[in-house]
């Protein structure tokens, strides 16, 4: 006689809030398409339990100058187009990325720091060549973010970029900079789960409306502290599902900076030979890095193998389907 199994659910009130990124020419910018983060009811995947109405999105990292500390195998498949941050968004775009994430490095080749007038002009030149919605992140120092970053604010005004990254120590006049330019920001914080909460209430506070705020909580890489990142974003997810308003933002991971870093991905000489073939290793590396932060609830991750983005869209399509 056949038995009937009720699968046991979990059902929770709270919910991740939307956020869309990029404004088209009706809207005021000049992108032709927006990307929507958020919405999700349940953990990732869990289509059984509740709704995942956005699917992640994956980012392509470039950067204003060339990037010669990058490794050879990056290096190599983007060719000469790293010379040229419009070029190389344009190549993004052709290569599968939902979004363009342009990181400012903060002086040139030659140790020249970058004035708030070039960044702007950077800026004005990535958006002219791709009509994907941009994110922007400054040299990660505070002082310098602050000035350069609210330049490109001014430069991107109505274009709905997101702006980071906002720290503690810095977060006051980014977000203000957002605010009177319509764009959205990154909240960063280390590794903790009431960090993250706090910054978003001071962010808050200052008057930016939650749905122009993305969370980046920080992570590991492969192999470097990814199992304690993902819990916290796990954890983040499941105070949002239980209704915190201040745990409910999207999530964006840096995928790329952290794996290509790490000497796995890096370096191809001087490590065992058990390793096996470097390229494979590597992409491998930042492949399963990120599609792990998407089961543990990133919204955004931002890769630069243009092989890495076509294995996570991969996943995350038969994920979704």
């Amino acid at each position: 006689m056949p038995v009937t199994v009720e699968i046991p659910t979990e059902k929770w009130s709270g919910s991740v809030r939307e956020v869309t990124l990029g404004a088209t020419a009706d809207q005021g910018g000049t992108r032709t398409s927006t990307i929507t983060v958020g919405g999700e009811t349940t953990l990732p995947f869990l289509h059984f339990e509740g709704e995942m109405p956005k699917p992640p999105v994956v980012g392509i990292e470039i950067q204003d100058y060339e990037p010669l500390d990058w490794s050879p195998l990056l290096l190599e498949v983007w060719g000469d187009v790293v010379k040229d941050p419009a070029a190389w968004a344009k190549e993004a775009e052709a290569k599968g990325a939902d979004l363009i994430m342009l990181r400012l490095k903060g002086s040139d080749n030659e140790g020249n720091e970058t004035t708030a007038e070039q960044a702007a002009e950077t800026v004005k030149k990535v958006l002219g060549a791709t009509g994907l919605p941009l994110v922007v992140r400054g040299p990660g120092q505070a002082e310098q973010d602050n000035e350069l970053l609210v330049a490109v604010a001014e430069a991107a005004r109505g274009e709905r970029i997101a702006l980071g990254l906002c720290e503690e120590k810095n977060y006051a006049t980014i977000v203000a900079a957002a605010q009177a330019h319509n764009q959205l920001v990154i909240s960063s914080t280390p590794m903790d789960v009431n960090l993250s909460k706090q910054l978003v209430i001071l962010i808050k506070d200052i008057g930016l409306p939650l749905d122009r705020i993305l969370m980046d909580p920080t992570t590991g890489a492969l192999g470097y502290g990814i199992e304690y990142g993902y819990s916290v974003m796990e954890r983040l997810r499941l105070a949002a599902f239980q209704g915190d308003g201040m745990t409910q933002q999207p999530m964006i991971c840096f995928v790329g900076e952290e794996c290509w870093r790490q000497k796995e991905s890096k370096v191809g000489e001087g490590v065992p030979e058990e390793w096996g073939d470097w390229q494979k290793r590597a992409i491998t590396w930042e492949t399963v890095t990120a599609t792990s932060l998407i089961h543990s609830g990133a919204d955004i991750v931002t890769l630069r193998h243009p092989e890495s983005v076509k294995n996570v869209k991969a996943t995350i399509q038969k994920l979704v389907s």
